[in-house]
This record gives structure tokens, C-alpha cells and sequence, in this order.
């Protein structure tokens, strides 16, 4: 028995699924996918280079030195002061390097000294312990002022007299310095979640264009409810940038390995490392597809990619505006700042993340996801009736051209229940 082909259509769920597998496939097992993948590995790759070649630069670069013109046992002094002192303070102080011992009666020159002498001269260092002479250009010698005044002051003395020994009691770390070690982490997280998404969810925009140009979108919005489509294209492409980022991170991961010793360490969240990525995993999702609805609707009403650059860039603009409201936010915890930026849809999932860094507290990501997701349904839906009312023009024509818009549809094959005539 052969099914009616017009006894009814899938739901919207069932249909976004057969639109989003459709969607997803396309895409990943396509060149361009490749093409992707490898787009942002490039500057990775480069500047860890780069890095490296810096690196090792600076490594064999001779360190600008004090030259130091006195008469000899100042001199000697002035270098020993110094050596002890940098063992005592254990801090990085000036090198000082001998570079002319004064006789009797001899001057010094520290402009001729300075222009004759080593390359990794930078100041020159006259006079005496007790009245030093430091030339050399402002910002140098601004820098080390204070250094030398400590280190000449210890040569006065002759000899170095012991410190007194200091006792170290050691105590949790206090809140304040808690909170700006994970003030660090939680704006490296709502970076890198914003750069993520305003860098894939370009992509939604491209795909629907591009089927609206040959006419693919209006058989998928005569076939299937709108909603399904609007909902299957999405989840495609959060797959799609899912996958990309997951290729991305183990590359990240790998450098990381490798490169470990000088990478910045970051302070560990409020909520723990696993914690932190699968909110950070489900937060990029909400911000991928609530941008990503919203670019939806303006690729379904633009005509042109012209009109869909000129429509977009306020969207672009105004999500940039409410991520730095957000960052503002993550340094005002339990504020009135901080509540509204968790409120605002768009600013909600960076200003959550974090707080996930700040606050080991649990309940309020599951409100915020709930909160995001009922925003989500609700951009959907309004996309979906503007393309409905304003694009889909044969969707009034009655049951003739919308029949004749389901054997047309290329995908109603693979459909339960759903026979296909072809000539």
C-alpha cells in the first residue's frame, strides 16, 4: 500500500533534524570545510614561530649594562654592592661592568665612555658612592635611578652589614588577591568565547544566502515548517563549529605540550578546569545560535550579500558593544551591572562564563540556560514568520504550488511516509 504523499507533514523537530543532518554532512565532508580548518592554524602556527624566533633573539642579545667610570676601589665598590645585593634582594638589578678606573687626578668623560665603549652599555655611571653621576638617555636612566641610589648607598658603607632574619608565616591566600588571580581567567574565557563566536557565526549568514540564491531555501520553507528550518540550519552549523573547534583545541593543546614552560599560567576557576569547559562548550553554543538567529533573519530578508553586509554590521557592532558591557560587569560581582549583563540575552552567556570563574555557585547557569534557550525559541520564531511574510510569496498561492514545492524538494526522499514522483 502505498502511502499518501499530502497526508501530512513531519513536526518541526523531525524535520530540523533531517535539515541539520542534511546541512551538517554537506559541509564537513566538502573542501572548503578543509580550507576552514587550516584558516586560523596559520597565524597560530606563525606566531609560535615568530615567538620562538623572538625568543631565542632576546636569549642571545647582550643585556644593556651601567658602564661604570670611577676611580678604582669605588668602582670595585660600586660592582660588589651590587652582587650582593642582587643575592640578598633576589631581584634582577642593573648590570654593572668596569668600563674606565679613574687615576689621580684624571676625570671622566660618561659622553665619550658611552659612545666608544661595548654595544651593551647603555648608561654610564660616574663620580662616587657618595655623590653617583648617571648619564645616559631619560627613560634609561628614569628606570634604574633607584637602583643605583640603593646599590651606592650600600658601597658607602664599606662593608655590607647583616640583615636581620625575617620570620614567614604562611596563611590561605587572602580574598583580594583570590579574586584578581581568578579576574584573569574569567577574562581569557569571555575572550576567547567572543572571539569564537563572532568568528563562526558568519558562516550562518553565508550558507543561507547562498541558498536563497538558487532557490533552495523556498523549497525547504514550502516543504517543512519555517522554524524547522531555521532550527536545522543552525544546529548544522553549531556542529560544524563545534567540529572546528575541537580540531583547533587539540592543536592548541598539542603547542601547548610542547610549549608549556612559556605559556602564561592561568589561576584556577571558582568552579574547577571541567567544570569551566563544558559551561564554556554549552555558553558558545547559546551565543552561537542566538547570533546566529539573528543572522538568520537578516540573510532570509537581504537579496544581495551587499544588503546582508550593510544589515549585519549593526548586529556585529551592537554584540561588540555588549561585550565590553559584559567585561565591565565581570568586575562589578553581585552588582546591579553584573545582573543586567546576565539578564540581556546577548550578553548573557559571556558575563555567565564569567562568573563561573568567579563564583563556584551552580544554580544560576542552569537558570541562564533555561533563560538563553526560551530567547532562543522565541528569535527563531520571529525570524521565521518575517521570512514567511515578507520573502515566501508562493505561500499563498494554495495547495497547487506548495504540492508542487514538495515533490520538488530534493531531501523529501529520505522523509518517513513521503512518496516522490519523478518524471
Amino acid at each position: 500500500m502505498i502511502p499518501d504523499p499530502h497526508s501530512g507533514r513531519l513536526s518541526t523537530m523531525a524535520a530540523a533534524w533531517v535539515v541539520a543532518r542534511r546541512d551538517f554532512t554537506a559541509i564537513l565532508f566538502s573542501r572548503t570545510f578543509f580550507f576552514f580548518l587550516l584558516g586560523p592554524l596559520f597565524p597560530l602556527i606563525v606566531g609560535a614561530l615568530a615567538g620562538s624566533v623572538g625568543n631565542s633573539v632576546d636569549q642571545s642579545g647582550d643585556r644593556p649594562e651601567v658602564g661604570v667610570v670611577m676611580a678604582g676601589p669605588d668602582a670595585d665598590a660600586m660592582v660588589h654592592a651590587r652582587d650582593v645585593l642582587a643575592d640578598r634582594l633576589g631581584q634582577d638589578l642593573p648590570g654593572l661592568a668596569v668600563v674606565q678606573r679613574l687615576g689621580p687626578g684624571e676625570t671622566a668623560d660618561p659622553a665619550a665612555a658611552l659612545a666608544g665603549k661595548q654595544a651593551n652599555i647603555a648608561a654610564i655611571l660616574s663620580g662616587s658612592p657618595s655623590a653617583p653621576v648617571l648619564t645616559g638617555p631619560r627613560d634609561q636612566i628614569e628606570a634604574w635611578g633607584g637602583d643605583i641610589a640603593m646599590i651606592a648607598a650600600q658601597a658607602k658603607e664599606g662593608a655590607l652589614r647583616p640583615w636581620p632574619q625575617v620570620r614567614l608565616e604562611t596563611t590561605a591566600t587572602s580574598r583580594v588577591s583570590e579574586r584578581k588571580s581568578r579576574l584573569r581567567t574569567a577574562q581569557a574565557a569571555q575572550t576567547l568565547l567572543f572571539l569564537l563566536t563572532m568568528m563562526l557565526a558568519g558562516m550562518v549568514l553565508s550558507n543561507l544566502v547562498e541558498e536563497k540564491g538558487n532557490k533552495i531555501i523556498e523549497v525547504l520553507a514550502a516543504a517543512i515548517p519555517m522554524e524547522a528550518v531555521f532550527f536545522g540550519k543552525l544546529f548544522a552549523m553549531l556542529g560544524v563549529s563545534l567540529v572546528g573547534i575541537a580540531v583547533w583545541a587539540g592543536v592548541g593543546g598539542a603547542i601547548y605540550f610542547v610549549a608549556a614552560s612559556a605559556m602564561p599560567a592561568l589561576p584556577g576557576p571558582a568552579v574547577g578546569w571541567p567544570l569551566l569547559m563544558t559551561l564554556g562548550i554549552l555558553y558558545f553554543s547559546m551565543a552561537y545560535l542566538l547570533l546566529g538567529s539573528v543572522f538568520l533573519s537578516i540573510g532570509s530578508l537581504a537579496n544581495t550579500v551587499r544588503e546582508v553586509q550593510t544589515l549585519s554590521m549593526p548586529v556585529t557592532m551592537m554584540q561588540l558593544v555588549l561585550f565590553f558591557f559584559a567585561t565591565y560587569a565581570m568586575t562589578q560581582p553581585g552588582s546591579a551591572v553584573e545582573i543586567l549583563a546576565a539578564v540581556l540575552p546577548f550578553s548573557s552567556p559571556f558575563a555567565m562564563l564569567a562568573r563561573a570563574a568567579q563564583d563556584p555557585a551552580l544554580w544560576p547557569h542552569v537558570a541562564a540556560l533555561v533563560w538563553q534557550g526560551a530567547w532562543l525559541f522565541l528569535l527563531v520564531r520571529i525570524g521565521s514568520r518575517l521570512f514567511r511574510r515578507r520573502v515566501m510569496k508562493s505561500g499563498s498561492q494554495g495547495g497547487g504550488a506548495r504540492r508542487k514545492w514538495r515533490l520538488a524538494w530534493p531531501f523529501a526522499s529520505t522523509l518517513p511516509g513521503k512518496v516522490v514522483v519523478r518524471d
